[in-house]
């Protein structure tokens, strides 16, 4: 492992380590959610290839990696704690090169959502303005273990698939797209207390109230399995309703085989919970798609 007081004091970031701070392994959500949206709206993708890549690459790269620079700036003194050799804490990004990334990628985010019409711009906004309320103070939503996963979740799953069925169709989303857009926000949040396991320790002495500090690792775990179970489920009887059995029946399954992922995950919430992140998410994002296609030709 390395030495990080043995590293030498730098002038300008190393560009892997800029790299590593705006987190590629983090983009796929919202460009998966993205997607989704593209594909509830039932439009044609013909001649709106352009709209679609530049929707995908402002969802993640852009406006997911703005917000973990600015996530990671705000966090340099808990990551000291929990996670050193971070770009930042380790030295590798000096100064406060940190947080002009992290300014820099705001501007990017708004131009390139200015190119996406209205309905991207405004969403962009949105976005942006989140990503520094949940990371930086005074408001640092965060801290608070309910407040800041949902406002993540949101940002990670509702509003890209908003936007993306907005951008396609060029008007507000039919209140199905809506509906199901927000239940998978709202299921997201369990995502996202899980994902604050891996920093329990440095947010407890940093006075950061994630779930898994306020309620312990068991019953945070808990709490988050339930969160995400039950949009699903509410999502599967929204589908049967308006006449999509096939799809609600898919989705189904798939809760069903996450039900068995929980169990093995609350065997030891701390320990297993990066291994649920990529087996129990798989499934739930699946269904998301599953549900975007059921959408599509729900009249």
């Amino acid at each position: 492992m390395t030495d990080i007081a043995a590293l030498p004091n730098r002038r300008l970031p190393e560009p892997s380590a800029m790299l590593r701070l705006i987190k590629p392994v983090t983009w796929f959500p919202p460009m998966w959610a993205y997607l989704c949206g593209v594909v509830s709206s039932g439009a044609s993708p013909n001649g709106q290839w352009g709209f679609i890549f530049l929707g995908i690459l402002l969802a993640g790269p852009i406006v997911c990696g703005m917000s973990q620079a600015a996530n990671d700036w705000c966090d340099r003194h808990v990551d000291a704690i929990n996670e050193p050799h971070r770009p930042i804490p380790s030295g590798r990004i000096p100064g406060k090169w940190g947080l002009w990334i992290a300014i820099a990628m705001s501007a990017l985010s708004l131009l390139v959502g200015a190119q996406l019409g209205p309905w991207g711009f405004y969403a962009t906004i949105f976005g942006v303005l989140a990503a520094w309320a949940y990371s930086a103070e005074p408001i640092r939503l965060k801290r608070y273990g309910w407040w800041g996963p949902g406002l993540v979740g949101l940002c990670y799953e509702g509003l890209p698939w908003f936007t993306g069925a907005a951008v396609m169709s060029f008007h507000a989303p039919s209140w199905s797209i809506i509906i199901i857009a927000a239940l998978y926000a709202m299921g997201a949040h369990g995502i996202m207390t899980l994902n604050d396991f891996k920093a329990l320790e440095g947010d407890r002495q940093m006075s950061v109230n994630s779930l898994p500090v306020t309620l312990g690792p068991k019953r945070a775990a808990r709490a988050a399995c339930w969160v995400m179970t039950l949009p699903q489920v509410a999502v599967v009887a929204f589908l049967f309703f308006w006449g999509k059995p096939l799809f609600a029946t898919a989705i189904l399954a798939l809760i069903t085989t996450q039900l068995w992922a929980m169990s093995v995950l609350l065997r030891d919430p701390k320990a297993r919970a990066p291994w649920y992140n990529g087996t129990g998410v798989a499934m739930y994002v699946t269904g998301m798609m599953i549900a975007a296609f059921a959408l599509r030709n729900l009249l």
